[in-house]
């Protein structure tokens, strides 16, 4: 391929200032290259259409591949519906199942998808359904091959197809049922982890993990980026531009229809994730403890406002008890010195009816003694003593002799006129 370069403009010279010189032209050959060039090549050269081809491709997938392709767990058989489906629908179709990959699904490499798909041109080529008498309707079947193919070799495709594939989501466990968290949540979190653009995406994790760890794990699911689409669901648009205000129609009704289906995922995964957390025993163990240690928080703050009303509370029963042993006390002070004042008075009166009865019992010390004015005497001293001095001269006179008597009282009686207490006019019998 060769060609010339334009002349340059008028006046170039003049507005531009040269910097460098051109170097050499080199002549080298350009050709086309590639699969999809190759491919044209063929067809055009043999005059084939796109059916032809496409049929004729698949004749040569039949004879060279001749190597084992039972080394993956592909399906073996489709069920009846499937086969039966209706080409001009198979964007409703399982396109894994249809290529025997549904053990696999968007985990299916591509090796393993070629293995799968020559494994079903080798079953339902047309050529060997007509050989084994079947009819022209079990064609369609195969051109479903042929666009699952297609579909799942292009990763935009196959990522579109992956977005709407509800044959690989794994639905959470019932709320009314008895499981194991971990054991049910984990294939659940792991089938939303294939639409994350950031990878990897953490696990669920076990009974042992952390609260930091915890926590990371659902603040990455709250903050989840999908990739998700939901273009796989577009109503076809047509291609022919006679009517434009049509197609626009048709391409504004599958926009909202993406962002409506957008909406209702992320409902989906929202309540998805809050149910999850809501049944996390982890998170539970973590509210708990925080209870427990704001509790013990509080306690420990209120311990001084308890230690001083416990400090308040035993001081107001140790007064109540000191009172109130006090006031026993003093109700036995006041029993007890109630009980001595009587005792003292009886023992008073008893010393008085002593010192009285001495003179009496003396006979008055003899018989021609005037008793009452000797008992008017005695009645004097009496009422000159002090209890100790009663008390004294009780014992001294009780039971004693009329002399002892008569001297006792006479000392006593001069005492008490030398002390100036009575007068010696008063006392003139037991004067000496």
């Amino acid at each position: 391929m060769s060609f010339t370069l334009p002349s340059l403009p008028a006046g170039f010279e003049s507005q531009f200032k040269v910097s460098a010189a051109y170097t050499a032209p080199v002549r080298r050959p350009v050709e086309p290259v590639g699969r999809y060039f190759l491919a044209h090549a063929t067809r055009s050269m043999r005059g084939h259409t796109w059916s032809e081809f496409e049929k004729i491709e698949a004749e040569t997938n039949v004879k060279v591949v001749e190597e084992a392709i039972d080394e993956d767990d592909f399906d073996v058989e489709q069920s009846a519906e499937l086969l039966s489906h209706d080409p001009r629908n198979w964007k409703t179709a399982d396109l894994y199942a249809v290529l025997g990959l549904s053990k696999y699904r968007h985990l299916a490499t591509e090796a393993q998808i070629i293995k799968a798909h020559r494994k079903q041109v080798l079953m339902h080529h047309p050529d060997k359904k007509s050989a084994a008498g079947g009819t022209l309707e079990q064609d369609g079947f195969f051109k479903i091959i042929q666009k699952a193919f297609e579909t799942i070799m292009d990763s935009n495709k196959r990522q579109q197809f992956d977005s709407v594939d509800k044959a690989a989501d794994l639905l959470p466990p019932s709320a009314k049922s008895t499981y194991d968290f971990f054991t049910a949540w984990a294939p659940v979190f792991a089938s939303e982890a294939r639409f994350s653009k950031k990878q990897p995406v953490p696990e669920l994790g076990t009974l042992e993990d952390d609260k930091k760890t915890v926590d990371a794990f659902y603040n990455f699911w709250n903050n989840f980026d999908s990739w998700r689409t939901f273009e796989f669901l577009d109503d076809d648009v047509p291609d022919d531009s006679a009517n434009r205000d049509h197609k626009r129609y048709i391409e504004r009704k599958n926009i909202a229809a993406r962002k409506k289906h957008k909406v209702e995922d992320n409902r989906r995964l929202i309540a998805l994730i809050q149910r999850a957390q809501s049944e996390d025993p982890r998170i539970k163990n973590f509210k708990d403890a925080e209870k427990a240690e704001k509790a013990a928080r509080k306690w420990e703050r209120e311990a001084g406002a308890r230690k001083a009303a416990e400090e308040a509370a035993a001081a107001k029963a140790a007064a109540e008890a000191a009172a109130a042993e006090a006031e026993a006390a003093a109700k036995i002070a006041k029993e007890g010195g109630k009980k001595a004042k009587e005792a003292a008075k009886a023992a008073k009166k008893k010393n008085k009816r002593a010192v009285r009865a001495s003179a009496k019992d003396s006979e008055y010390f003899g018989a021609a003694a005037d008793s009452e004015s000797i008992d008017a005497e005695i009645d004097i001293m009496i009422d000159s003593f002090d209890d100790a001095t009663l008390g004294e001269v009780a014992s001294k006179v009780t039971g004693a002799s009329a002399d002892t008597v008569k001297t006792t009282l006479q000392g006593i009686a001069a005492k008490l006129v030398s002390e100036g207490k009575v007068a010696a006019s008063s006392l003139k019998f037991f004067s000496a």
